[in-house]
């Protein structure tokens, strides 16, 4: 039997429970992962709350967008991959049926990578979902270069923690933009070139540029804030929007000088190809010391309750909350 943390309604934190289960076997080109730790992210409390943007089917929906562990069983046709190997889940579309809230899951082996041996487990499971959505949106997407100045929203956030340390990596100049100005010193030594606490963002960034604008935006905030982001990027830039923290209406597009994408991580993640570069980045920026996720607690599987209140009282302050299995 398999212990699994599900929900038969939405609502707050209370309505998630622990179950047993049969431990499932794996399909045709499939692993079996035994979870060691998985991370809390806000697409988990909005599944959970019934605010998810695509459907959460019910009763008996489980929850989990991140994980790791060691693989437990390979299904046939699986290659490349062995019973007790260390890996991390790159993938998880159908996190309602397959998610990593539980002490085991199964899933294609294609959405599994190696775990990089200088992470910690509670490292590991928090590593995923930031990294690949700043390296999906910052490289794949805006094809960001060395030497691009790259301005950032909640970059006290997983995200925009992960998107410092991918720009860091490649060579570009990370611009961090926050509300608060007491955490201007905790976003540099997150590895921000510049911090922006101001509300005249795009003469701040037209300051640091020398008059010229950031040559990518990522707005994980997006909302009616967008429209100063984009009088910040330079004409012939780029604008990512990747997240939804704000939800006021986003403004029309009004210049046309600066390409606006959205970006959603699923787009990468679940190509085996573009996941090959994620994990050779990441692994090369752990072995080099770029890339580390910022952990802030880590819970025991029995409070997972707990560990969503923590994340809806913004108790974290950016960093990732863990629980271990």
């Amino acid at each position: 039997m398999s212990r699994v943390v599900v929900f038969d309604e939405f609502g707050g934190p209370e309505v998630m429970r622990v179950v047993e289960e049969p431990v499932a076997e794996p399909g045709a080109g499939e692993v079996r992962v035994r979870i060691e730790a998985f991370a809390v992210n806000p697409l988990d409390q909005m599944m959970r709350s019934g605010n998810s943007p695509a459907p959460v089917p019910l009763p008996h929906a489980r929850l989990g967008c991140e994980g790791t562990g060691v693989v437990d069983a390979l299904g046939s046709g699986v290659v490349g991959l062995s019973v007790g190997d260390p890996v991390i889940l790159a993938a998880i579309p159908d996190a309602s049926a397959r998610g990593s809230y539980a002490e085991h899951t199964t899933l294609p082996a294609s959405q599994v990578i190696p775990r990089p041996a200088g992470l910690s487990v509670p490292e590991a499971a928090a590593v995923w979902v930031a990294f690949s959505t700043a390296y999906g949106a910052l490289v794949e997407k805006a094809g960001m270069r060395p030497g691009d100045h790259v301005l950032i929203t909640a970059a006290s956030g997983g995200v925009g923690r992960a998107a410092m340390q991918v720009a860091n990596q490649i060579g570009a100049v990370p611009i961090a933009v926050t509300r608060h100005t007491a955490r201007r010193d905790d976003l540099l030594a997150a590895g921000a070139a510049a911090v922006v606490a101001t509300s005249d963002v795009a003469g701040a960034v037209r300051s640091l540029t020398g008059g010229a604008g950031a040559d990518i935006v990522l707005d994980l905030v997006t909302g009616p804030g967008q429209g100063e982001l984009v009088k910040a990027a330079r004409p012939g830039g780029t604008l990512l929007a990747a997240g939804f923290l704000d939800p006021g209406p986003t403004p029309s597009p009004v210049d046309a000088a600066v390409t606006i994408l959205s970006y959603r991580s699923f787009e990468h993640t679940l190509d085996p190809v573009v996941v090959r570069r994620m994990a050779a980045f990441l692994n090369a920026g752990v072995r080099l010391g770029a890339l580390r996720p910022a952990i802030h607690q880590v819970f025991a599987l029995d409070d997972v309750a707990e560990a969503h209140r923590h994340l809806e009282k913004g108790l974290h302050a950016g960093k990732k909350i863990v629980v271990a299995v």
